[in-house]
């Protein structure tokens, strides 16, 4: 059996990283999700846990993922309400690869018998979505049918 060295651990960060849109001419959407977000109550130090989607159509730049990843994991020991934290992470977004458009929801566990969702986006000036199409239309919504 061959020795393993030991790794070095991850750390959170609070900084996110991008590479270049190697087809940044074209609106497509990038879809993540984030299932095990945590972090805590400012008022109770309680812990709060939220499932994450991060909806964007990129320009330039793309999110890198491990940073995304680290970058979520940075808000494990900040007490934060539900409502800043998800305005916080689509500023950051905007902020690092200045998408065409962005959205994060956030949907929060339970706490108190309440179910918070947060819905925050970013639209760039002179950016307009293209027209959807309308898969029902063909036949195509339900496989089954085709």
């Amino acid at each position: 059996m061959s020795e393993r060295k030991a790794s070095k651990p991850s750390r959170p960060q609070t900084t996110l990283d991008s590479f270049p849109n190697s087809h940044w001419q074209r609106d497509y959407l990038i879809h993540i999700q984030i299932p095990e977000f945590t972090c805590h109550c400012p008022l109770t130090g309680q812990p709060d846990f939220a499932h994450f989607t991060i909806d964007y159509i990129a320009d330039k730049t793309c999110i890198e993922l491990k940073a995304l990843k680290m970058f979520m994991w940075s808000f494990r020991d900040i007490g934060a309400f539900h409502e800043q934290v998800t305005n916080d992470v689509l500023d950051k977004i905007v902020a690092t690869i200045s998408p065409r458009f962005a959205r994060v929801t956030a949907r929060w566990n339970v706490r108190g018998g309440i179910y918070t969702n947060v819905v925050a986006e970013h639209q760039a000036d002179g950016w307009s979505p293209q027209p959807a199409v309308d898969l029902a239309r063909f036949g195509l919504a339900n496989p089954a049918a085709v």
